[in-house]
Parts: C-alpha cells; sequence; structure tokens
C-alpha cells in the first residue's frame, strides 16, 4: 500500500468538522510553524520537499514562492487556485468536500511563509456544495483561533475569503484568475510581469493548486526528508489521479510517483482493468489537454521501458512518443471507443472556453471543431485530416495563455497516433464505431 499523505484519514466519520479534523492531529502544523518556524524556513523546507504544483503545470512550489518580491512594502497574497474545470480531473473537489480543513491549515502555512495577512479560495462557481462546506469551516477555524487576529499569540495575522467563480475554464489559468478575482472579465495576462512580482491589486501574489497546498501540513510535520523520500528523481511524493472512462474501479486514487501505469490500471488496489476484459486502446493521463497516447505507448515508452506516473516517464520521447501528467485527469477507452468522437468532444469544449482574447485561439479552435465534426459525420476529406493537423500546428505556442496548447495537443496527438481511424471515416462516409 502506497504512503497517503492526501487521503490517509478521508473515510473519518466527521473528517470535515474542526473537532475531528483536530483529534486527528490538524492544524499541528500549524502550531509549529507559528512558535519554531521562521516564513524562509518553511519555504525551504518546500523547496527541499521537491514538491511541484499539482495543477498541471508541475513547477516546482518552493521555488515559485522564492520569487516573490520580498522587499515589496506592498501587501503580500496567497490564492488557492479551485476553478477545477479540466475534463477528466475531479479530485480538488474529493478533497474541499471531506477534508476542507487540510486545505486551510495549508493556506495558513503558506500564506505565513510568504507574509500574506489577506489569502483567497478561489474556488468554481459550479461547486456551490462545496463553497458552503468550505465556508463553514473557516468560520470554525476563525472560532477556534487559528485565523484572524494574531493566531495563537503569535502576532501573526490571516484572514482567508472564499470567492466563486464564474464558471469559466479559462479561469483556472492563474493571471485569468487574478483578474476574475479583482472583479474583471477572466481574461489572461501578458507575462512578464509575473504574479510573483505584479499579481492581485498588482501586489505581490502566489497562486497554488488545491492538491499542492493540501500536501503542506504533511511535508511541515514530517520534514522535507520524508516527503523526498516518497516518489523519484524528478517526481517527488504523492499524486491524486481521478481515473474514469471505461475501467471497472473509477474513482480517486493517491499513488506515490513513479507507479508503473500497467500496474495503475490493471491492479484490483486501483482501477481493477479494463470493463468486460476489453482490450486497452488509448488513455489521456493528464486531463482533456495532454497529448492522446495508443495502448502501446501509455504502457510501455518508445525505448520499451515501462511507463511510470511520473512527470518525468510520462514526458519520456516528447510529444511525438510521450504525453504528460497534468492535473492527474486519467481517462481510458477500449478498443471499442472513437477517437475522433472523443476528440470531437475535447474540441467543442476548448472551443466554448476560449476567452477570444487570441486569434490563433480564437478562430483555431471553432476551425478544428467544425473540421471534426464533419469527419466525425463521415462528410470530411483527406485534405482536410492534414488541415487539421495544421491548424493545431500553428495554434500550438502562439496564444497568451496555454489554452491554445490545451486544445492543440490531443488534436496533434489523435492524428499522429490514429491517423488511419480518421481516413475510415471519411472512406466508409460514417463513423466506423456506430453500430
Amino acid at each position: 500500500m502506497a504512503t497517503k499523505i492526501l487521503l490517509e484519514n478521508i473515510e473519518a466519520p466527521g473528517l470535515a468538522t474542526f473537532d475531528c479534523y483536530r483529534k486527528l492531529g490538524g492544524y499541528a502544523s500549524v502550531e509549529k510553524a507559528l512558535k519554531s518556524l521562521s516564513p524562509d524556513s518553511i519555504t525551504q523546507e518546500v523547496l527541499k520537499s521537491g514538491l511541484r504544483g499539482r495543477g498541471g503545470a508541475g513547477f516546482p512550489t518552493g521555488m515559485k514562492w522564492n520569487f516573490i518580491d520580498k522587499k515589496s512594502d506592498k501587501p503580500h497574497y496567497f490564492i488557492c487556485n479551485f476553478d477545477e474545470s479540466e475534463p477528466g480531473t475531479f479530485k480538488d473537489r474529493h478533497i474541499g468536500q471531506l477534508n476542507p480543513h487540510q486545505l486551510i491549515e495549508g493556506m495558513i502555512l503558506g500564506s505565513y511563509a510568504l507574509g500574506a495577512r489577506s489569502a483567497y479560495i478561489y474556488i468554481r462557481g459550479e461547486l456551490f456544495y462545496v463553497l458552503n462546506i468550505i465556508e463553514k469551516a473557516i468560520d470554525e477555524a476563525y472560532q477556534k483561533g487559528f485565523l484572524g487576529e494574531n493566531i495563537m499569540g503569535s502576532g501573526y495575522s490571516l484572514d482567508l475569503y472564499c470567492q466563486p467563480g464564474g464558471g469559466a475554464y479559462i479561469c483556472g489559468e492563474e493571471t485569468a484568475l487574478i483578474e476574475s478575482l479583482e472583479g474583471k472579465r477572466g481574461n489572461p495576462r501578458i507575462k512578464p510581469p509575473f504574479p510573483a512580482l505584479v499579481g492581485l491589486y498588482n501586489c505581490p501574489t502566489v497562486v497554488n493548486n488545491v492538491e499542492t497546498i493540501a500536501n503542506l501540513p504533511w511535508i511541515i510535520n514530517h520534514g522535507a526528508d520524508a516527503y523526498a523520500a516518497l516518489g523519484t528523481l524528478k517526481s517527488k511524493g504523492t499524486k491524486l489521479i481521478s481515473a474514469c472512462g471505461h475501467i471497472n474501479k473509477p474513482g480517486i486514487y493517491e499513488i506515490e510517483l513513479g507507479l508503473p501505469v500497467e500496474e495503475f490500471i490493471y491492479s484490483d488496489e486501483y482501477c481493477g482493468g479494463i470493463r468486460n476484459g476489453n482490450q486497452l486502446k488509448a488513455v489521456v493521463a493528464g486531463g482533456s489537454s495532454v497529448p492522446i497516447l495508443p495502448a502501446e505507448l501509455i504502457l510501455k515508452t518508445a525505448k520499451g521501458e515501462p511507463r511510470l506516473l511520473s512527470y518525468e516517464s510520462l514526458e519520456e520521447g516528447g510529444f511525438q512518443t510521450g504525453t504528460m501528467l497534468g492535473s492527474g485527469g486519467f481517462i481510458v477507452m477500449d478498443h471499442t471507443a472513437c477517437i475522433v468522437k472523443n476528440l470531437l468532444t475535447f474540441a467543442r469544449f476548448y472551443h466554448h472556453e476560449s476567452c477570444g482574447q487570441c486569434s490563433p485561439c480564437r478562430e483555431g479552435t471553432g476551425w478544428m471543431e467544425k473540421i471534426l465534426r464533419r469527419i466525425e459525420a463521415g462528410k470530411g476529406s483527406m485534405k482536410e485530416i492534414d488541415l487539421l493537423a495544421d491548424i493545431a500546428k500553428h495554434i500550438d505556442g502562439t496564444t497568451i495563455c496555454p489554452l491554445g496548447d490545451a486544445a492543440a495537443w490531443p488534436v496533434s496527438s489523435a492524428i499522429r497516433h490514429f491517423r488511419s481511424e480518421f481516413e475510415e471515416h471519411i472512406i466508409q462516409q460514417k463513423c466506423p464505431f456506430t453500430k
């Protein structure tokens, strides 16, 4: 059994309440930090742990914290990105719904380390039931003296607010989130300057994902070395994986990074194999924004080595034969799945969610959806497959934020690995998987 950091007590009755969480050791890391640790020592501990951002980018968390402008006399802000919108990803709401105090404890630690006196949890508007749970937990934390003025007599004060978003996927991008939090339309900002220097209200700001923040109490309680001992050389700790699709046991699993993909899919401890004994066809390993891989490349790298659930192993071979861990939205497709139809669903989503600020994304996502719709219906042409690949190529890397890349990468990889399936739609003038 893998070490559990985030899901260790997740099934404890009443875990969402302060009293239950406290009995299980909750807020011990805050007591330790405020009594005996300096803000800089917490940052160094997080850096030493090797914790990487769990929202998708995988950037080292401690390094991101070190970028904040410590010399600025402006207020510092710490923001939790709870705008979980990536298709195939549903791990963060699990934490918010069942263990909100773990998130709050992490918010206190991060805020203290960054010198923030105000912090925000920006939560996806559709998760209103989770927002209510978190706000109740925040009220409890205030009542018990872990939020507000002069926490535990330490001289450190923190106010924590929960802000619902408007339901836009683009607000998962940190600068669009900041714009939305300021009451503006959620359009991404051009970088630089980065939020660490010019963020919320033009003040130094750090934005981290829910899962990232929820790891902080364990790291402070057990030490950076204990966390770094888990996982692989470049992928430390554990990771929540949202597993769905054509598997026997869909759900949320906490794995130690470096677990073989084949074991994750087929072992009874995790996904329990492919439904109805069917054959594995393809996997989207990190949410809808990462390249799709066929069975032979998701189980083994192009070099023939076992593919592992880690940042470096999934990226082995680049986008020609690899993919990304992303947010851990693990979507499994069996041999009955139509790649073109699934790709059309992704393309329709990205077209709908594009903020429209960049021409390649605004026009290109719609163009890709139209072409995919024709091909899926058997009304496309062979030239349109190449046109589709060319559009994706010209979106990739040409936009202000990564939404354009997120729309382009699944298209490029699907054509690269499953071109014959696109051709079959055109030859048969219908979807070959439609019964």
